[in-house]
């Protein structure tokens, strides 16, 4: 066997070991969710059921945690893609010696723990509703959205920082020069361009809040969300019902993810077919105006000869 051989089959094992690693517990919990057994097991498979899919709707307090997470990650969205847009526009306006500097300012909060993101959080807006006597301020759900918005905003200004660093600014300007505003030009310009980043900040920003623990553990005090409660399930013993949860997260992420897929490539295609119709009209155009240098000229019509005046006398 040669070296080549070897390797090839080492890559193949690192491979199929890699899967196994990745989607070996889904597939566990796939089956749990179906096995008729009270306690969460693959072997023995006593039967197939959908017992445990009912159990789920019927559990309060994970319905509850589910309701409170999808309000939270809704809550985030709003607050961390416009913070996170800012912040991009704002790098690529700022002066490239303090670009740096500012870079550092607004990535901070990624590299913070959530944890001190939770407790400062919590410890802040305490001292501020005692200062000010604004009560709402000091809710669980609004300090989890300003927890979590904290360091998700940065995750969502690099997806459109990376968007904006290929827009062409001679558009802008070109705006500008033919009349339009600022504020028309944000609208009609630049929007439509980060367009398919502003989505994907929205998507990454959604499942970022919708599975963050350790933020949300100190922030939403007496509230509960969707992880709080699991957490605290698994310590007393989890049951086939959280894999029925798991097997509904993993369906309607994927459905997701094949929907926006198809409709991504459905623009595209509509893009394309636009682009190749317009490459066909100017095409027509410039045959229409440029006459080919091999045309064939037209004969002109043959004169009779003119005879000289002296014989016509």
């Amino acid at each position: 066997m040669t070296s080549q051989a070897v390797n090839r089959w080492l890559v193949r094992f690192y491979i199929l070991v890699f899967l196994l690693y990745l989607f070996g517990p889904l597939a566990v919990m796939g089956v749990t969710a179906f096995n008729s057994a009270s306690y969460p097991s693959v072997v023995p498979f006593e039967g197939f059921t959908l017992n445990w899919f009912a159990t789920l709707l019927r559990d309060q307090e994970v319905m509850l945690g589910l309701r409170t997470s999808l309000w939270v990650g809704l809550l985030v969205v709003l607050v961390s893609v416009p913070i996170g847009l800012a912040g991009a526009i704002v790098l690529t306006q700022v002066y490239a010696r303090a670009r740096g500097f500012y870079y550092l300012v607004v990535v901070s909060p990624v590299l913070t723990p959530g944890v001190i993101i939770g407790i400062s959080t919590v410890v802040f807006w305490r001292d501020v509703t005692g200062a000010t006597g604004l009560r709402f301020l000091y809710d669980g759900i609004v300090m989890t959205v300003l927890a979590q918005a904290s360091f998700i905003s940065a995750y969502c200004m690099l997806i459109l920082l990376a968007r904006l660093q290929r827009f062409d600014r001679a558009q802008e300007e070109a705006a500008l020069d033919l009349g339009a505003s600022h504020a028309q030009v944000f609208r009609h310009v630049l929007l439509p361009f980060l367009r398919p980043a502003i989505f994907s900040a929205a998507v990454l920003a959604f499942l970022s809040s919708f599975e963050n623990y350790n933020t949300t553990t100190f922030a939403i005090l007496a509230e509960k969300t969707l992880t709080t409660v699991l957490a605290g399930r698994v310590r007393q013993g989890t049951t086939p019902a959280i894999s029925a949860l798991a097997v509904l997260i993993v369906a309607v992420t994927v459905l997701g993810a094949v929907a926006y897929e198809i409709l991504k490539r459905r623009e595209e295609a509509r893009a394309r077919r636009r682009r190749e119709a317009a490459e066909a009209v100017d095409a027509q155009s410039a045959s229409a105006l440029v006459t080919p240098a091999d045309a064939p000229v037209p004969a002109r019509p043959a004169q009779p000869n003119a005879q000289p005046a002296a014989e016509a006398q």
